[in-house]
């Protein structure tokens, strides 16, 4: 059925688009009603004048020059608005955003171009909003990324000092049982408190988006060496048994991540099991992924409490009014980690007879890869060894605590608060056999600073400790140093002097 002749008329006029229709010579030789809501001129009153008429006057003398070629060329052809720069001429003499559509047709001998015009102000209002709220947001990430590494390092620095004053307590009273006894609880404290601000810091960097993947080929049996140091203590002081089975498979993921996920549901396995024993493994049964599994025979996860255990702060058959071991956040950072890394963890559990968390990672394609160093090997100390250090600490309390243990040792202790101290220090001499510093110093300097300028005023690559309560990016991505260890506060008095006394007691290093 053809269309009656006036109701095309009638829907060409009432259009949502103003369109227009302008000869070989730019002229108007027509203009639909939406022109007037459009440009403010009334559409008859727009016959016969120029198309430039509805340009601003910066924009006419190239847009002759386009609509000549255009008429030449004669393709179809859409301009989008705001992203060309095209602004249409108004009435009132102001100018708004517009997308245009083109079209040539020939009649009578003669080629006319078809022009459908559309107003984009409320398209570019919403872009500039958008573009403005994701520049606030990221903003506010970044800022959010700031304040979570300062929060990390200030509120680590008095646990620092209390970690260090407590060891260093310890060794003056050691023949005294009481205070002793005192002391050991207070350590116990502060490792609780650390572990609490550890877990927080954790979840606001992973909710912030400040922790990025580092992903890399490895060695699955690294990871399993150093958790089996790690946690073997732990489990015997338990009365529990760690098996760790050999691993010899590689996967692709980032190895520090990995680590902290482990970590926690080996934490997790051995708080909840009272008697038998904690594994771990990995199985190879797909080639495209490893299964690592933490096995347990502890207390087990009823079914109805599966859905919450990723929950902060929840513990399986926890009381909320009885004593807490641990704050329930282990399993929340888990959770939140698998899916930074796009990781699968499954969780199998029967209450009076334990769990399995299978945790899969994609394989390594590439060749075997060299184990690094474990921790024991690392920090394993030889004879006891003295020597002068070169203390740079801003805060005073971590400062004044790192100086009193380590005199009390027997090291001889040169302690200033900034770089320029330090420099001072190494050029008026004796010269240090260490440098002790912190990573954030006063005035924006930086640990990796003291450390490359000592080292220049020595003329001679020191070794160095890096002790820091930033776990940033920036961390992450220091350049290996064989002559350098970083130590994350907070530190105890135990490992810093087993970390000093293993650093001078190599001497080929």
């Amino acid at each position: 059925m053809q269309l009656p002749p006036a109701l095309i008329e009638t829907a060409l006029e009432d259009a949502p688009d103003a369109m227009l229709i302008v000869d070989a010579q730019g002229a108007i030789r027509y203009a639909n009603g939406s022109v007037t809501e459009l440009f403010g001129h009334p559409h008859a009153e727009l016959i016969g004048r120029r198309l430039e008429t509805l340009i601003p006057e910066r924009f006419r003398a190239s847009h002759v020059t386009y609509r000549s070629e255009f008429t030449q060329d004669r393709r179809s052809r859409a301009m989008g608005g705001n992203r060309l720069g095209l602004f249409a001429l108004r009435a009132d003499g102001t100018e708004i955003p517009v997308a245009v559509s083109l079209k040539t047709i020939h009649c009578d001998q003669e080629w006319f171009t078809v022009a459908a015009v559309r107003d984009m102000t409320s398209h570019v209002m919403a872009e500039r909003e958008l573009r403005v709220a994701r520049e606030q947001a990221e903003r506010a990430n970044l800022s959010k990324s700031r304040f979570l590494a300062t929060a990390s390092h200030d509120l680590r620095q008095p646990l620092q000092t209390l970690a260090l004053l407590n060891g260093a307590l310890r060794r003056v009273v050691a023949d005294r049982p009481t205070a002793a006894e005192a002391l050991a609880q207070q350590e116990q404290a502060i490792t609780s408190m650390s572990r609490l601000l550890n877990a927080l810091l954790d979840i606001s960097k992973l909710e912030s988006g400040a922790v990025k993947p580092d992903v890399s080929d490895f060695a699955v049996s690294v990871l399993f060496r150093e958790l089996r140091e790690e946690f073997a203590t732990l489990a015997v002081n338990k009365g529990l048994r760690l098996e760790v089975t050999p691993c010899e498979e590689s996967v692709h993921s980032d190895p520090s991540l990995v680590e902290q996920i482990l970590r926690n549901l080996l934490s997790n396995a051995i708080k909840y099991t009272r008697e038998g024993w904690v594994a771990l493994r990995c199985r190879h049964d797909d080639p495209a992924a490893v299964r690592i599994e933490v096995l347990d025979t502890g207390i087990g996860i009823p079914a109805e409490q599966l859905g919450h255990i990723y929950d902060e702060f929840f513990q399986v058959g926890g009381s909320h009014n009885g004593p807490r071991e641990g704050y329930g956040l282990g399993l929340s950072i888990v959770q939140r980690l698998v899916a930074l890394l796009g990781l699968k963890l499954e969780v199998q559990s029967e209450p009076g007879r334990g769990s399995r968390f299978t945790l899969s990672l994609p394989a390594s394609r590439a060749a075997a890869i060299p184990a690094r160093p474990t921790r024991s090997q690392e920090a394993a100390p030889g004879a006891p060894a003295q020597g002068r250090i070169l203390l740079v600490e801003d805060d005073p309390g971590v400062r004044n605590a790192t100086r009193f243990l380590l005199k009390n040792e027997g090291y001889e202790v040169i302690a200033v608060a900034s770089l320029g101290a330090a420099i001072e220090e190494a050029r008026r001499g004796p010269q240090p056999d260490l440098l002790v510093t912190d990573y954030h110093l006063g005035d924006g300097e930086t640990g990796m600073q003291v450390i490359a300028s000592v080292r220049q005023q020595l003329d001679r690559p020191l070794k160095a400790v890096l002790m820091t309560g930033d776990t940033s990016s920036a961390i992450q991505a220091l350049r290996p140093d064989p002559r350098m260890r970083v130590a994350s506060k907070p530190v105890n008095a135990e490992e810093l002097l087993r970390l000093l006394s293993a650093l001078l007691s190599d001497r080929e290093s």
